[in-house]
C-alpha cells in the first residue's frame, strides 16, 4: 500500500471516530435523553392506550338509543285461534324510540370527553415526572465523575509529595515513616476513586434504564457549570406551578368535570320521552263477510321523574361536595408546594452564597497553603503531617465546590418539576 493511501485510510478513520464523539455528545445532551426517555417510555404507551380507550368511550350511551321493534297478535279468540272470526284480531308490527329531554345526552358526552383531558394531564405529568428523575442521575453523574478527577489530580499531587519525601530521604532529612504516609494516602485517595466508579456506574445504568438499552453504554457529561444567579419568587412560582403543572392542571380538570356531572344528574329532574308506532294488519271476516280495514297507532309516553328516597337530590349532592373536595385538594396542593418552593430557595441561596465563598476565598486560601507548607517541608520548617493535611483540604474545597454546583442544577430541576416550568435556558 501507497504512502498516500495509508495517509488517506488514517485520515478517514480519525473523521470517522472524531465524528463519532461528536454525535454521541451531542446524543448525550440532558434535553435529548429526556426526549428519547419520553418517547420509549412502557409506561406513557400504556396511558396512550387509556386515552384511546377515554376518546373511544365517549360515543358510548351519548347517542339516542336504538329503536325497538317487535311484532304481536291482537284479540286472537282461544277457541279456534282463528283470524277471520272477530273483527278485532289482527297482527300488529310496533316501532318504539325512547328520547331522552333534550341536552341529556349532550352533557353525558361533556362527562366523557373530560376523561381524555384528564389523560391527557396524566401523560405530561409522567413526561415532568420522567424529566426530573433524568436530570437528578444527570447531575448526580456529573458530580461523581468531577470528584473522580479531583480524586485523580490529588494523586498526582501525592505523588510529587512522595518524590519530595523520597528525595529527603535520601539526604537524611525526612524518615521512611514520611514516605510510608504519603503512600497510604495515595492508596486510600484510590480507594476511594474506585467508591465513586462505582457511584458513576449505578448511576449511569439507571439512566441507561429509562433508556431501555444497555447499562453499560457510556453516556457522556458536560462540565459542571457554575451556579446562576436567577432570582426565583415563590410568588411566581405558584402562579406557573398553577398554570402549567400537569398534577395540579388535573385537580382542575377533575373539578370541572365534577361540575359537568351536577348538570348532567340534573337533567334527571326532567323526563324522558318515548314514542310508539303500532301497524294492525286485519284479516277478512267469514261471520260478517267483511274486510275490515288495518289500523294505524301512536303513542307518546313520558316518565315521571319522582325520585323516590331523594335519589336525584343525593345524586346532585354527591357532585357538589365532589366539586368541593377537588378545590380543597388544589389549594392544598398550592399550600405543600408554597412550603416546598421555599425550603428550595433557601437551598439555592445558601448554595449560591457558599459557592462565592468557597470560590473566591477558601479555595484560593487552601492552595496557598498547600504551596507554603510544602516550601516549609522543603527546608524542614513544619512536619510532613502538615503537608498531607493542606493538600486533602484541597481536595475536600474543590470536591465540595462541585457538589454544591450540581446540588443547585439538582434543586432547580426539582423547582422545573413542581412549576411544570422551564426556569433556566
Amino acid at each position: 500500500m501507497s504512502k498516500i493511501k495509508t495517509k488517506t485510510l488514517l485520515f478517514l478513520i480519525i473523521f470517522l471516530l472524531f465524528g463519532g464523539v461528536v454525535s454521541a455528545q451531542e446524543a448525550d445532551s440532558l434535553p435529548a435523553l429526556i426526549k428519547k426517555a419520553v418517547e420509549i417510555n412502557p409506561k406513557i404507551r400504556t396511558l396512550e392506550a387509556k386515552l384511546n380507550m377515554a376518546r373511544e368511550d365517549i360515543p358510548i350511551g351519548t347517542n339516542l338509543p336504538d329503536p325497538v321493534f317487535s311484532v304481536g297478535l291482537l284479540n286472537v279468540p282461544v277457541n279456534t285461534f282463528s283470524f277471520r272470526q272477530e273483527a278485532m284480531t289482527g297482527t300488529a308490527l310496533n316501532l318504539t324510540q325512547t328520547i331522552p329531554f333534550p341536552g341529556s345526552l349532550k352533557a353525558k358526552a361533556e362527562v366523557k370527553a373530560m376523561d381524555t383531558l384528564i389523560v391527557k394531564q396524566e401523560i405530561a405529568d409522567l413526561k415532568n415526572q420522567i424529566a426530573q428523575q433524568m436530570a437528578t442521575l444527570y447531575y448526580s453523574l456529573q458530580e461523581k465523575r468531577r470528584e473522580m478527577e479531583l480524586s485523580k489530580e490529588s494523586v498526582d499531587l501525592l505523588k510529587q509529595v512522595s518524590l519530595v519525601a523520597k528525595r529527603k530521604f535520601e539526604v537524611g532529612t525526612a524518615s521512611l515513616e514520611n514516605i510510608i504516609q504519603v503512600e497510604v494516602q495515595i492508596t486510600r485517595v484510590k480507594d476511594q476513586i474506585e467508591a465513586l466508579k462505582g457511584d458513576a456506574q449505578s448511576m449511569q445504568a439507571q439512566m441507561n434504564a429509562y433508556l431501555l438499552r444497555d447499562d453499560r453504554v457510556v453516556i457522556a457529561t458536560p462540565e459542571i457549570v457554575p451556579v446562576s444567579h436567577e432570582v426565583f419568587v415563590t410568588d411566581t412560582l405558584l402562579k406557573l406551578a398553577a398554570l402549567n403543572r400537569p398534577a395540579l392542571k388535573g385537580i382542575k380538570l377533575y373539578q370541572n368535570k365534577a361540575v359537568l356531572q351536577q348538570k348532567e344528574v340534573e337533567k334527571n329532574y326532567y323526563p324522558n320521552f318515548k314514542v310508539g308506532l303500532q301497524y294492525t294488519f286485519r284479516s277478512y271476516n267469514q261471520a260478517s263477510g267483511i274486510n275490515y280495514p288495518d289500523f294505524l297507532g301512536l303513542v307518546v309516553g313520558i316518565t315521571i321523574p319522582l325520585g323516590y328516597g331523594g335519589n336525584i337530590k343525593a345524586q346532585v349532592n354527591k357532585t357538589r361536595y365532589l366539586q368541593d373536595y377537588y378545590g380543597q385538594q388544589f389549594h392544598s396542593s398550592l399550600q405543600i408546594l408554597q412550603q416546598s418552593f421555599g425550603k428550595i430557595n433557601a437551598k439555592i441561596t445558601e448554595l449560591r452564597n457558599r459557592e462565592k465563598l468557597l470560590e473566591k476565598t477558601m479555595l484560593p486560601q487552601t492552595i496557598q497553603a498547600y504551596q507554603a507548607a510544602m516550601a516549609d517541608y522543603q527546608v524542614n520548617k513544619i512536619d510532613f503531617v502538615n503537608v498531607i493535611k493542606a493538600e486533602d483540604d484541597i481536595l475536600k474545597i474543590k470536591t465540595e465546590l462541585a457538589k454544591l454546583r450540581t446540588n443547585y442544577a439538582i434543586q432547580v430541576a426539582q423547582l422545573e418539576y413542581l412549576t411544570g416550568s422551564k426556569l433556566i435556558y
